[in-house]
């Protein structure tokens, strides 16, 4: 062979060579990089190029897709789209996803390999798995009857199962139609500012990432920590209540909106919502009982997932007497999601032991086929069940004959606390009205829904009542909902 083909052959390899090392560096070495460049769309087309699974409410679905023909094919639809928005969340070609798209984006998109009956044929095929169901807990009467109850005005509801943590009902308000964020035109644009920019915040959802101070409500976990502690062991005796309450070393007193509570007893108290009794007995029981009560009630629990994240509701450990008093009556640091509130209502509803809430019941393949089960966790006791029992006998007189009342419902029975939250500047915004409670039908052995609503712009000029006026009245169709009463 001439030399001269020796060396053009020697060069070729070399090329080769160099050609091969080239795609072995794009294709493993840097493919990371250029997946993630902005101008790489493969993977944002090829997500689009298929239906979007659906999240399912009562076995009926309340999303879906529909073909743009466009590159980015399919976009999501919504059906009632601001009933259930706090919930599903949006899935936005330009903005991404919330809530229960974006926890459970992996099936729904069909990337996830629990969706993949053969992974080795699917390697070679390189076929994409169609997006899978995700079947929620939501109770489709409570949900609508929530949402028709706040009516617009700024507020939010939840709603558990006691005895399994089942989420039945999630609603905040005012809301806003997720399908305007789905496509990716000027008009998606347009609404996200517009969203974005409303003072009435209707993107926020206030169910599970606005916390609120609870007001009368805490009053639970208060009667709690007092039971539980042996500072209050007979719920008629008298207490040592001045009216006005000094706060301790102060010269602040502490008064009530109503008369009667001076040495009232602790069922008086509840059923009136005496805030001098109980801001005394939350001194009396000390920082380190009434921490470690509205912890174990999910206070300070910075980890809570239903399976997408829930702000921390906060209960202050580090607090002087004076500030204890007032964090015992649901003021001072004290906040808390509603679905916190409906959490400790559940709890006293469940015997005293707490089930962690969760929305999902089951994922499932395009066909049914059940991947994964629900979200269901280990509950755990976090009080007595005296003092759980207890705790229902005082909620129950509260509808029946405190402030509570316009909860009742004929053939059931409701145990209830109403609540007014003071806020603002030397407490000068409208005082926000609170109701939690929870409800068992006739002939049934334990009750079957637990319920917070707040209600932010409520006619709260009669103190505690607003609580029982605008709050309970939402949280009794909720709880008839469910009943179906």
């Amino acid at each position: 062979m001439a030399k001269y083909i020796r060396h053009a052959c020697a060069f070729c390899a070399l090329l080769l060579a160099a050609l091969l090392a080239n795609a072995t560096r794009v294709q493993v070495v840097q493919s990371r990089e250029y997946d993630g460049n902005p101008a790489n769309r493969r993977a944002t087309i090829a997500r689009y190029q298929q239906p979007r699974g659906n999240i399912l409410v009562g076995g009926a679905p309340v999303t879906g897709s529909v073909d743009t023909g466009e590159q980015l094919r399919y976009e999501r639809t919504y059906v009632d789209g601001p009933l259930y928005a706090p919930v599903t969340g949006f899935a936005s070609q330009t903005y991404g996803t919330t809530f229960l798209e974006h926890a459970e984006d992996g099936v729904l998109s069909g990337t996830d390999p629990l969706l993949t009956p053969l992974p080795l044929w699917n390697d070679v095929t390189r076929a994409p798995n169609r997006g899978g169901d995700v079947v929620t807990t939501l109770d489709r009467r409570a949900q609508e009857a929530a949402y028709r109850g706040l009516a617009g005005r700024k507020g939010a509801v939840a709603a558990v199962e006691p005895a399994t943590g089942r989420v039945l009902a999630l609603v905040t308000s005012p809301s806003y139609d997720p399908a305007e964020l789905s496509g990716n035109n000027e008009a998606v644009s347009a609404a996200w500012d517009r969203l974005g920019h409303d003072p009435e915040k209707p993107m926020l959802n206030r169910a599970v990432r606005q916390t609120y101070p609870p007001g009368s409500t805490f009053k639970v976990v208060t009667a709690a920590a007092a039971l539980d502690a042996g500072v209050v062991t007979d719920l008629d005796e008298r207490t040592d209540s001045p009216d006005p309450y000094r706060l301790p070393g102060t010269t602040t007193r502490l008064t009530n909106e109503g008369d009667g509570c001076r040495d009232a007893s602790v069922r008086d108290a509840f059923e009136w919502s005496c805030n001098t009794v109980f801001a005394k007995l939350g001194v009396d029981v000390g920082v380190r009982d009434m921490a470690t009560t509205a912890q174990a009630f999910g206070f300070n629990d910075t980890d809570l997932r239903i399976p997408f994240a829930v702000a921390p509701s906060t209960f202050d450990t580090k607090v002087d007497r004076a500030q204890l008093a007032l964090s015992s009556i649901g003021q001072y640091n004290t906040r808390a999601t509603p679905l916190q509130m409906a959490m400790v209502a559940a709890a006293v509803a469940d015997g005293g032991r707490l089930r962690p809430p969760y929305l999902v019941e089951r994922t499932t393949r395009h066909g049914g086929e059940t991947v994964s089960g629900s979200g269901a966790r280990p509950g755990r006791q976090v009080m007595r069940p005296d003092t759980a029992a207890r705790l229902m006998e005082l909620m129950a007189g509260v509808v029946q004959e405190g402030t509570g009342t316009n909860a009742a419902i004929p053939g059931a029975l409701v145990g209830g606390k109403t609540g007014t939250a003071q806020h603002g500047v030397g407490n000068s915004g409208v005082p926000y009205a609170w109701f939690v409670s929870w409800a068992q039908a006739e002939g049934t052995p334990e009750p079957q829904v637990a319920v917070a609503v707040v209600v932010e712009d409520a006619s709260a000029d009669r103190g505690e009542i607003s609580g029982g006026g605008d709050a309970a009245p939402i949280a009794r169709e909720v709880m008839r909902a469910v009943l179906r009463r």
